[in-house]
């Protein structure tokens, strides 16, 4: 079997994992120092956010040279010494690619080559368009043209209806697989194509037929290369067919699936995701992932601790009232369901520490572009991105963490049997034994029970402590008077 189809994967926001110069900003130098710390988790790859060149107007995703590494990170050649000391422990590199837009500090853009960007002369403002961070999609050139951005005014967005833009990512995708990447996650994969013809409501701007040829041609050329190179997506969309075209043999090897991420902590609602997304992925072959928190949302030991448990970007819920202990046992059994699921899982960094939003950052600190766009109404992306720490001799950070997070660092938790540190590397040390199809058991109102060959996992969401079958080979808590408990999941061979 493909390594990807079931693979443990680890997500590294390096401007915030670890600090190798200190100088308060996570490099590669300070990634490299600790592999280890990923390795001893049991995770076969990282996907790494966008390590590029960039001015950081959204947190690096605003790339002004993709054949290079942010200075602040380090060097090209420190990027290849991270491949290989990866690969020497017997993981895999995957980076982030960002095909739909640019910097304004791009070349291109900095050389007005209007035709590789969506550019339009007119008095008024070209359509009703709307940015992805807030306000109008679209901001003036010097000369008084019109650019589009879906996202922040400094990220302005590649016109793939020119050839040149074609060329140069397939050159990307080359330089890239040729210094020994093993994948590229896939920014608004579904966002390259646009029709213009259609107002806002209608989203001409995402799930456009013709993006599919691009992934097609890509595919090819991953697959030029040895050792199982894939492509992974990222498309928020609401339609499961036309998300599972993606994943066709001749497209990409898998996509991220928000849909579980979102889903509120509930036996009935989590089935009903579990089921629909097997559905959705069985018709083309390609195994499901699964993911709870990333560094776009609010980490889920803060949503499990709330009244209101799922995730929607309309409304982050900042600032309402949690139950830190609720959040953190609730965090707990959702590794273990997530992990003992069919296909792929995807973890942030900093859930094996169980560590929380950080909702009180001082304000001029925050730097997501969502905080300014908003008008200072929504408080975006920074809280989940906080550095993680690591021991009592950590220094500053680029956001402040909590002073309590000290009791929660990776020194103090390796110590303890009983941290979610601990649990997280059983979770994925077990985890490469499970296999085969899901087959649901019926364990009581409000449990959730499934086969997979040889290994039963059980959650109980209910209110009660539930009996097990047998002796569990692993629980989130331990067992009271010889049952499950409320809000924890047990394995069971």
């Amino acid at each position: 079997m493909s390594w990807w189809r079931n693979a443990s994967i680890y997500q590294v926001y390096l401007r915030s994992f670890a600090d190798g110069n200190g100088d308060g900003i996570g490099d590669l130098a300070g990634l490299r120092a600790k592999l280890q710390h990923i390795a001893n988790l049991g995770f076969d790859a990282i996907w790494l956010n966008p390590w590029y060149p960039s001015p950081l107007a959204d947190g690096g995703y605003d790339v002004a040279d993709y054949r290079d590494i942010e200075p602040v990170f380090g060097s090209l050649a420190d990027a290849e010494k991270l491949i290989a000391d990866a690969h020497g422990l017997g993981i895999r590199i995957i980076i982030d690619l960002v095909p739909n837009h640019s910097s304004d500090q791009h070349p291109w853009f900095k050389d007005g080559l209007w035709d590789r960007f969506h550019v339009r002369d007119t008095e008024e403002i070209p359509n009703d368009w709307q940015s992805r961070f807030g306000g109008p999609a679209w901001s003036k050139l010097e000369d008084g043209r019109w650019y589009l951005h879906l996202y922040a005014a400094e990220q302005p967005d590649f016109n793939w209806e020119n050839p040149v833009v074609h060329d140069e990512f397939e050159d990307i995708l080359r330089f890239w697989l040729d210094r020994g990447v093993d994948g590229f996650r896939i920014d608004v994969a579904d966002g390259l194509v646009k029709d213009f013809s259609k107002p806002d409501a209608d989203l001409p701007y995402s799930d456009q037929d013709g993006v599919h040829e691009i992934y097609r041609r890509w595919r090819q050329i991953v697959d030029e290369y040895d050792g199982d190179r894939i492509l992974v997506g990222e498309m928020w969309l609401p339609d499961p067919v036309r998300f599972a075209r993606y994943l066709r043999q001749d497209e990409m090897h898998s996509a991220f699936n928000f849909d579980f991420l979102c889903c509120p902590w509930n036996a009935d609602e989590l089935r009903k995701v579990v089921d629909s997304t097997l559905a959705a992925h069985a018709p083309v072959g390609a195994p499901p992932t699964w993911v709870l928190s990333n560094h776009d949302v609010t980490r889920h030991v803060t949503r499990y601790g709330r009244e209101k448990t799922g995730f929607s970007f309309a409304d982050r819920q900042h600032g309402a009232p949690t139950d830190f202990d609720l959040g953190t046992r609730r965090a707990r059994a959702a590794i273990m369901l997530t992990a003992a699921l069919p296909g792929g899982v995807y973890v942030y960094q900093g859930e094996e520490l169980g560590l929380w939003e950080v909702e009180d950052l001082p304000d001029e600190l925050r730097e997501d572009p969502v905080w300014h766009r908003s008008g200072f109404t929504d408080r975006g992306r920074d809280g989940c991105r906080v550095p993680l720490p690591w021991s009592s001799e950590d220094g500053p950070s680029w956001l402040p963490q909590p002073g309590n997070w000290q009791d929660f660092s990776v020194a103090v938790q390796s110590d303890d049997p009983e941290s979610m540190l601990a649990l997280y590397r059983q979770v994925f040390a077990q985890r490469r034994g499970i296999d085969g199809d899901l087959e649901w058991l019926d364990l009581g109102e409000n449990v959730l029970a499934f086969q997979r060959g040889d290994h039963t996992c059980v959650v109980n969401l209910s209110d009660e402590p539930i009996d097990l079958p047998s002796v569990p080979t692993l629980s989130s808590i331990p067992l009271t008077n010889g049952q499950l408990p409320p809000d924890a999941a047990a394995w069971l061979k």
